[in-house]
């Protein structure tokens, strides 16, 4: 779009929302009702709605980490199918986001969610009736898992961002992510004793029970409210908040943030800073936590535990892996709202950015002598450690958590939809291009490369990310509105 035309838009277009510039606001106090009286937070019902809501992460996590135990029971003849396998569920995520993105506009929040029953199902039932002899089907199925995957992570971190109060967005956010890996946890652990048929009987169940779960989720106040149906926003707020929490407060904030934009979204609008810049926050974010090296790390986890403890089995070593994704993703999750996404964020990069300059340095000592791998066996488990929980504190969770929270109502879907499906296209490159990127690069090539485009993330981070902490939706809205309306 040129100057000149941008000028003289329609000021709809840009959302003029009547509170103040919120850049210099502390965090608001969800306990003050609008007369000032605190009043005790009631949150049971939103907990307990959240979970029934991770359902649909935690079978996300569980497709994601099928390949790792079922690989080996599938037995594919070739080594290039067996790389199809684990990198075909991108392929379909990469698909699930816009897909996502659209329902999530025109169908709501909660039928979003409920829709990524039907891929994952599919999926399921096509993989675990299929053997390595009918690899149509197994890719099939793979790349079904994969849409719901990319449709789940879109749907959930935004429903969480538009049921939550400011004070717990970042605790819920980013139990998303914890989600995901107890998901990747539970199908290591049942990979041990399980057939891969029986693997995909589970994931197929689990996501039965999330689209049974999912009816009894109300939609979303935020949703309702662009509908035009504030009863039942409000009877929503009621149910989320508690009886003695001040609802209309709440409920007036959201009408003035929708009343006071243009309810109609237009593409050529991300030409205007309000919805280029988060766009691009969020894309910078999403390369980097591939880019990271996480998938790289993983590859060579079992390896290295293997040559640090010689005793430890290849299955248990994931578990192992897995286990401390968990614990410190956990972490990560009571820490959002104290320390704050970017302060996490930024200590991540630097943690990720050293582990994997040690690492490489690691595999240029010792090369493909055995003997000196297995005497620095301690360095590289040493790094290995550091580089999971840094990543599991930061660069795994928020990057969705901040997705979910700094888009426009009304762009929500198609910007959400665009970072989901640019996340999960650098997860294909990184899965099915890393044995060619290993063979140019070499080794410590590899990771002194992903060790600088962790420390270019901190750097990112430091001048351009927004710390989003206690800043309710609306007002992380407007401080991007506002920046664009100086500019005219």
């Amino acid at each position: 779009m040129q100057e000149g035309q941008s000028e003289n838009m329609d000021s709809r277009e840009v959302p003029h929302v009547q509170i103040k510039d919120t850049e210099s606001l502390p965090p608001r106090d969800e306990n003050v009702s609008l007369i000032g009286t605190k009043v005790k937070a009631q949150n049971g019902n939103l907990y307990f709605i959240v979970g029934l809501v991770l359902l649909a992460p935690l079978v996300t996590g569980f497709s994601i980490g099928y390949s790792s135990p079922a690989l080996p029971k599938i037995a594919f003849p070739t080594k290039e199918e067996e790389s199809w396998f684990g990198s075909l569920l991108n392929i379909g995520a990469m698909v699930g986001g816009p897909v996502a993105g659209f329902l999530l506009q025109c169908g709501g929040r909660k039928l979003t969610i409920m829709s990524t029953g039907i891929p994952f199902i599919i999926g399921w039932v096509l993989i675990g009736t299929a053997s390595n002899e009918h690899v149509i089907n197994l890719y099939c199925g793979r790349i079904l898992t994969g849409v719901g995957c990319g449709m789940s992570c879109l749907a959930v971190p935004n429903y969480i961002s538009e049921v939550a109060p400011p004070n717990l967005r970042g605790f819920l956010g980013s139990s998303f992510q914890v989600a995901v890996t107890v998901g990747i946890l539970a199908v290591y652990c049942l990979g041990i004793p399980f057939t891969y048929f029986w693997l995909a009987l589970t994931g197929a169940a689990l996501t039965a029970l999330l689209v049974v779960a999912i009816v009894m989720v109300p939609e979303t106040a935020r949703y309702l409210l662009m509908k035009r149906l504030k009863v039942q926003a409000m009877a929503v707020l009621r149910k989320l908040r508690g009886p003695m929490a001040d609802v209309e407060l709440e409920c007036r904030e959201i009408e003035e943030a929708l009343d006071s934009s243009d309810d109609t979204f237009r593409w050529s609008e991300f030409s205007r800073p309000y919805l280029y810049k988060p766009l691009l926050i969020s894309l910078v974010l999403m390369f980097v936590q591939q880019f990271s090296g996480i998938n790289a790390v993983m590859f060579y986890t079992v390896s290295i535990f293997q040559s640090a403890a010689p005793s430890i089995n290849a299955n248990v070593a994931t578990v192992i892996v897995g286990a401390v994704q968990v614990v410190f993703t956990c972490v990560a999750a009571l820490l959002m709202d104290k320390l704050g996404r970017k302060t996490l964020l930024i200590v991540g990069a630097v943690g990720l950015a050293v582990s994997s300059t040690v690492f490489g340095l690691y595999y240029q000592i010792t090369g493909d002598d055995v003997e000196k791998q297995h005497k620095l066996s301690a360095v590289s488990l040493c790094s290995i450690i550091v580089y999971i929980i840094s990543f599991s504190l930061a660069w795994g969770p928020i990057p969705w958590l901040i997705m979910s929270e700094i888009f426009p109502s009304k762009a929500r879907g198609a910007a959400s939809g665009i970072a989901t499906a640019f996340n999960w296209g650098c997860a294909f490159i990184v899965t099915k291009e890393f044995s060619h990127m290993q063979e140019s690069m070499t080794k410590q090539g590899i990771f002194w490369f992903y060790g600088g485009i962790c420390f270019l993330g901190a750097v990112f981070v430091f001048f351009f990310v927004p710390e989003t902490k206690g800043r309710s939706l609306e007002e992380i809205e407007v401080s991007f509105a506002g920046n664009d309306r100086r500019r005219r």
